[in-house]
This record gives C-alpha cells, sequence and structure tokens, in this order.
C-alpha cells in the first residue's frame, strides 16, 4: 500500500498535488503535507528538542502513520516576492544556532580530521585541475571552454593556495583545544526552504543534525551566492549571534574552495556549468576581500 492510500481513511482528502518529494494532501480537515521519513533521521526527536530550546519555527508534525511517512500541517508562503526574505532567513537561522548552541569536550583528533579532510580536497582539487591544465595547454585550437578555462587557472590555483595558508593557519590555532561549540543546524539551507506566513517557517528539515554552525552559512552561501548580497546577510547573523574566531576562519576557508568543474558532455553545457563556477570563484573574493585587506591610508 503506498502512502497515500494509507492516508485516505484517516484525513479523507479530495485533492493530490504532487510537489517535488513531497505529496500535498487537500481535506476536509485542512492541508497536510506528506513525505517520506528519511532514513536514520528521527524528525519527531529533532522537533521536540526545538520545542525545548523555544524554537517552534516549522512546520506542526500531525501525525506519525505509518512508519514510512510523515504528515505535516501545510503553509502557504503569504509574502510572494520579498526583498528582505534573506536576510529574515538569515535571523531565524542566527536564532536556532543560538538557542541550541552548546560546547562539547572533543579529543585532539577531532580537529586533526577535519584538518586532514579539507586538505585533502585541496590537494585532489589541485592535481584535478593541474591535469587538465596541463591537457589544455597542449592543444593547438582551444574550444570555447578549454580556452576560459586557462585564462582562468590562475584564479583557481590562488584560491587553492589561500585555502591551503589558511587551513595551515586555522589548525595551528585550534590544535590544542579541548572543546568544539556545537548547534543544531538546518544543513540544507536554501531560500526556497524558508516561508513566511503568520509567522517564520524553516521547511525540510531531512538533514539535520548537531554540528558546527557554520556549515549551515556555507550550504546557504553555496546554494544561493548569485540570488545573494552575502556581505549584508552575513553582517545581520553576527550582529544576533557570534563566530568565534576560529568559526570564521574555516567559514571563509569553505566557501574559498574552488567548486569542481565538470569538463564532459556537451560544449554549450561545459561551457554553462565552467562559467557558474568561475562567477563563484569571483563572487567569493569579492565578500573576503574586506576582511583580509590591510588599510594603509595615513
Amino acid at each position: 500500500m503506498n502512502k497515500i492510500e494509507s492516508l485516505k481513511s484517516l484525513y479523507k482528502p479530495y485533492r493530490y498535488t504532487i510537489r517535488g518529494k513531497c505529496t500535498i494532501m487537500e481535506t476536509t480537515s485542512g492541508n497536510f503535507v506528506v513525505k517520506k521519513k528519511p532514513k536514520n533521521k528521527d524528525l519527531e526527536g529533532i522537533f521536540n528538542y526545538l520545542k525545548s530550546r523555544n524554537f517552534n519555527y516549522f512546520p506542526e508534525m500531525y501525525s506519525l502513520y505509518r512508519d514510512d511517512n510523515y504528515v505535516f500541517e501545510y503553509v502557504e508562503d503569504d509574502m510572494g516576492i520579498n526583498p528582505s526574505k534573506s536576510e529574515d532567513l538569515i535571523s531565524l537561522v542566527a536564532l536556532l544556532h543560538s538557542k541550541t548552541s552548546f560546547n562539547k569536550e572533543v579529543s585532539e583528533e577531532t580537529y586533526k580530521e577535519i584538518y586532514e579532510d579539507i586538505k585533502n580536497n585541496i590537494l585532489y582539487l589541485r592535481d584535478y585541475y593541474l591535469k587538465y591544465y596541463d591537457l589544455y595547454l597542449k592543444e593547438i585550437y582551444n574550444s570555447p571552454s578549454h580556452y576560459e578555462f586557462l585564462r582562468n587557472y590562475s584564479k583557481i590555483n590562488a584560491a587553492l593556495n589561500f585555502s591551503e595558508k589558511e587551513l595551515d593557519d586555522w589548525y595551528s590555532i585550534v590544535v590544542e583545544k579541548k572543546s568544539e561549540r556545537l548547534s543544531l543546524i538546518h544543513n540544507n539551507l536554501s531560500l526556497e526552504h524558508y516561508i513566511k506566513s503568520d509567522r517564520d517557517y524553516l521547511i525540510s528539515w531531512d538533514h539535520a543534525k548537531f554540528d558546527t554552525p557554520i556549515l549551515d552559512l556555507v550550504k546557504l552561501y553555496q546554494n544561493e551566492f548569485w540570488n545573494l548580497e552575502f556581505s549584508s546577510i552575513y553582517k545581520r547573523y553576527l550582529s544576533i549571534t557570534s563566530l568565534s574566531n576560529q568559526e570564521q576562519k574555516l567559514f571563509f576557508i569553505l566557501i574559498a574552495l574552488p567548486l569542481e568543474i565538470n569538463f564532459n558532455g556537451d560544449e554549450f553545457t561545459i561551457c554553462k556549468e565552467m562559467r557558474k563556477k568561475l562567477d563563484y570563484l569571483y563572487k567569493t573574493e569579492e565578500f573576503l576581500k574586506p576582511y583580509y585587506t590591510t588599510d594603509t591610508e595615513n
């Protein structure tokens, strides 16, 4: 029996609308959203924890009917085009982090593992891009995508060098630390996961977990870099809750890493992919510049 059939007798629905991974169910008792239960994720426990921390900005879970389905209230976005949506979203995220933040004792291996994971990613990206650089440099006539890549290779390499240097500096700060600040993070932030109705809502909590709050900022930045002016977003976040120097440095390192460009496919697809990934690189450089520029004016 599929998830819709199993709910008919309980909610008496008269219309269904499939939207992404959800099914909107219109019933005589109101509208609901039915989602398949994510594997190894106790959303009921997460929501109960959030309520205990006085964070109630998520759709109500009306029932846990059968083991494989969650049923939520349906919330309509009443704001339409909202110029302040990004600032409202980041304010809610900052509130989430501040209300669920705590320090956890960790071993010296914790920071070492983070360092080695990022270091290995940097080495992988450096080898990945060097391979294509050497290959395309030998071509007599470059395709548009190959030529664009060669023109920007130094920028990619500079971003990798920056991330590596900052990573080494970060590790020198945290190597002897015995605790780590954690929060409950949404871990899937985007503008489409924020709804303004009778109150603010964050939806789609399937990836929520306890981890460093900067992961939410990284995810939001990478998902929405083209749609947001992130400087003001970041300042709004810091006006509500704070990041330590080591947290801010790690955030900068993670967003500064170049995204991997897929060189497979037709020429138009590759050019489009490359332009987006290069735009990310240049826009990130502009965002980070004020934090690494020394004022030399008298």
